[in-house]
């Protein structure tokens, strides 16, 4: 193997591990003199022990021109020796139908036939034919979009994503190198003409811009793939370093993580964004197009300057809270229905646990007959139960509740009493509160009680409850 840029593609493939002896590999096929050569570059290395499978999307969006390209590539992957999966979409119809973006559809339907074929054939990779001037055609459009360190850092050489790894081995190899292997080669190879469409973002930055931009640096190309390579390599040391404190520092339980302000907010702030994107992901899959904005947002919601309750839909139907000394970012699907209204019922003389399932706490009832010590903690209260009007009731709150409160002249709302206890919001709602059988409030569970049915030395009977909140 004498071929430079074949050499340069088994370094390119050594360096990133991008496959082993044995393996089967799927080759992205378009028709284009990218990937053709690289089918015929992998060809050549097949003596590796690696096997070798093409795969061609005809879209349906260029008649003529797409059946022409679906030949040559059957042609030219029959000339190797290599089997080729090919399907042809009315791919028209199907954006019409479903009001979808052109590029993204097409790329939706492309990447679900590789997947396919790559399982039907038990292949660990799919080859695509990206360059180092998609590379930086890719840096650029994201620059130009705003994006951060991570969008900068373009197209990696080797990404794993449902069981199977995309790789690009040509990702170091310039346009105008493949263009003259394949004349060396004589490979054949089509011209699209939808590459001259300037309705596509991506072919303006190519005829127009980047050009424009070569005046004042002829090595532009060049300088934006280096800047894609360092950009790449930071960021994998930066996500490195969040995924190390995520571990630290981020509380997880069912649909939901949890930090304590002061460590998010002690953080470089670098480290804050790539933490709260982290947490992000983790909860949910949808969060690609989180805003900048936004992040900056939950960050300075950390802050000892912020106000100490706050709220906020992050991305991916994920809800942003702050409570107090405590940042908490929940999946909608694990918050329980704040408007569900709930009612126990506590008959007189009744010896059942009451569970208050939505609001995650229990009560035991004990009915003693002598006055009991004083309560251990504000997790308890006795009342006498000749004072009680039942059935008593343990319920949500609702507007305007208020509680006489015991040692206190007068009434307080129970929100306010929420804030002075600084009562989280987000449960605040399915808090469970005591209430005898004429309303009246009795006592708001590991906070305070009313002034009403206090037991003495005459109590014929007690009611001790013991409230567990699990």
């Amino acid at each position: 193997m004498n071929e430079p840029l074949q050499m340069e593609l088994a370094k390119e493939a050594a360096a990133h591990s991008m496959w082993e002896k044995g393996d089967t590999i799927l080759v992205a096929v378009s028709g284009g003199p990218d990937s053709m050569a690289l089918l015929h570059m992998l060809h050549a290395l097949s003596d590796q022990g690696i096997k070798l499978v093409a795969a061609h999307v005809n879209h349906g969006f260029r008649a003529e021109e797409s059946a022409f390209e679906l030949e040559v590539v059957q042609s030219f992957a029959k000339s190797l020796g290599v089997p080729c999966e090919t399907i042809v979409m009315d791919l028209p119809s199907y954006i019409e139908e479903n009001r979808l973006n052109l590029q993204a559809a097409a790329r939706e339907k492309r990447y679900e036939f590789l997947y396919r074929t790559a399982t039907q054939y038990g292949a660990s990779c799919i080859a695509l034919a990206h360059h180092a001037d998609d590379q930086a055609e890719t840096v650029l459009m994201r620059l130009i979009r705003g994006a951060g360190l991570s969008g900068l850092s373009g197209m990696s050489s080797v990404r794993r994503e449902k069981n199977v790894q995309l790789i690009r081995p040509l990702l170091r190899m310039n346009k105008s190198d493949l263009l003259r292997y394949c004349e060396e080669h004589e490979i054949p190879y089509c011209v699209d003409s939808s590459n001259l469409a300037r309705y596509y973002f991506r072919n303006t930055v190519r005829l127009d811009v980047i050009p424009y931009l070569m005046q004042f640096n002829p090595q532009l190309p060049q300088s934006l793939q280096r800047l894609a390579e360092v950009a790449g390599a930071e960021d994998d040391w930066m996500e490195q370093q969040a995924s190390e404190w995520f571990s630290r520092i981020v509380r997880c339980g069912e649909g939901e993580c949890q930090v304590e302000c002061r460590e998010l907010s002690g953080l470089h702030v670098a480290l804050q964004r790539r933490l709260i994107k982290l947490i992000l992901n983790y909860l949910s899959q949808d969060t690609e197009n989180i805003t900048y904005g936004a992040v900056e947002t939950m960050r300075q919601a950390a802050s000892s300057h912020a106000p100490a309750t706050w709220r906020m839909d992050a991305a991916g139907g994920i809800q942003c809270l702050r409570e107090y000394s405590v940042m908490r970012w929940v999946h909608t699907n694990a918050i329980p229905d704040m408007a569900g209204w709930y009612n126990y019922v506590i008959e007189q003389g009744s010896d059942e646990r009451i569970e208050a399932a939505p609001s995650g706490w229990s009560f035991r009832l004990d009915w003693l007959e002598t006055a009991a010590a004083k309560p251990a903690s504000r997790m308890e209260a006795h009342f006498d139960v000749a004072g009680l009007v039942f059935p008593l009731h343990v319920r949500n709150r609702v507007p305007g509740d208020r509680i006489h409160v015991l040692g206190l002249n007068g009434s307080k709302k129970v929100q306010d009493m929420f804030v002075d206890e600084k009562v989280p919001p987000s449960r605040r709602e399915l808090y469970p509160l005591l209430c005898d059988g004429d309303g009246k409030l009795l006592w708001i569970p590991g906070i305070r009680r009313s002034a009403h049915a206090l037991p003495g030395s005459g109590s014929a009977q007690v009611l001790r409850i013991t409230a567990l909140n699990e």
